[in-house]
């Protein structure tokens, strides 16, 4: 079914669950199942068939937790495989990464393809549009495919002998610099890895991430430090609304302007940024002495920031 390159890769040994679509599907293989969002003015539910299969968008998920790979074929829509690889809390997990199998796709792959994924390996054979996840590209050991890894799950376990592709990597330093757009870099980060991104990112970066830094040469979008547990976030250029929502823990620093709706329902934590619109219970003080140390050690010049807590 598929040539093999070099290292026979551990998804040979896996059963194979195959399912046709007719036109682009949002959510396959999607570990949240959407957080039931609201999908077409209706909640996705697990148990809801994929059109045109009898496989349940449930199925592809328990599959794969079992170390079943999946192949679809026909072009996919957005939100492939988001989260794969975590027992999500909300369906009854803890939380902990898990391993999986292999995605494959016999087509194209619209937007958000691995957002917050942390295991497994998605091979595309077709274009994939973005902005993309959590995602890199190394060199495919299966023909005709591109093979993605979650950045989270190489600065965690390394390389194992896949070779970087529009990206470097130093014992735990990713640099990324293919210049493809992202959503949740570092999702979920709890090692104390470095990852620079050269260039522009897109929503939630270092979401749920406890330890580590992601450092941004570029703007950033919505949620930038979403749930941020930990570890630290700087952005060298401007974020969208909503940065630090959710905030546990850590430091953000935005060396610009960090948009509307600072720290909404933060609960820990230090935002550094030039300027920003903050909502309770976050507000503007001075900054600190450590706070000052903080930025002069990234190399920032502190009188040209506020602190929000």
């Amino acid at each position: 079914m598929f040539k093999i390159f070099g290292k026979k890769p551990e998804h040979d040994k896996r059963e194979l669950l195959e399912l046709e679509i007719q036109e682009p599907v949002d959510c396959l293989c999607d570990f949240t199942y959407n957080f039931y969002w609201q999908h077409k003015g209706e909640k996705l539910d697990p148990k809801w068939k994929v059109p045109g299969n009898s496989i349940t968008f449930g199925k592809l998920v328990e599959h794969l937790k079992t170390g079943g790979s999946v192949k679809i074929i026909g072009n996919v829509g957005h939100r492939l495989c988001s989260s794969m690889g975590i027992n999500l809390v909300y369906f009854g997990g803890k939380g902990e990464e898990i391993s999986v199998g292999d995605v494959f796709v016999d087509g194209d792959v619209n937007t958000r393809m691995g957002i917050s994924m942390v295991r497994g390996n998605i091979y595309v054979s077709g274009h994939v549009s973005e902005p993309v996840g959590n995602i890199l590209e190394v060199q495919s050991d299966v023909e005709g495919y591109k093979k993605f890894r979650s950045i989270t799950d190489i600065v965690k376990y390394g390389l194992n002998e896949d070779i970087p592709l529009g990206f470097q990597m130093v014992g735990h330093k990713i640099i990324i610099n293919d210049g493809m757009v992202r959503d949740t870099v570092g999702a979920r980060v709890d090692v104390d890895a470095e990852i620079i991104v050269n260039g522009n990112v897109d929503l939630s970066t270092g979401i749920l991430m406890k330890k580590g830094m992601i450092r941004v040469n570029g703007k950033a979008g919505k949620n930038t430090g979403a749930l941020l547990n930990g570890g630290i976030i700087i952005i060298n250029g401007n974020t969208d609304d909503f940065t630090g929502i959710d905030m546990i823990k850590g430091e953000i620093i935005i060396n610009g302007d960090a948009g509307k709706f600072m720290g909404a329902n933060k609960k820990g934590g230090i935002l550094l940024a030039h300027k920003g619109n903050p909502i309770p219970p976050t507000s503007m003080m001075p900054l600190g002495i450590s706070d000052q140390d903080l930025l002069k050690e990234q190399r920032f010049e502190p009188r040209a920031f506020h602190k929000f807590k």
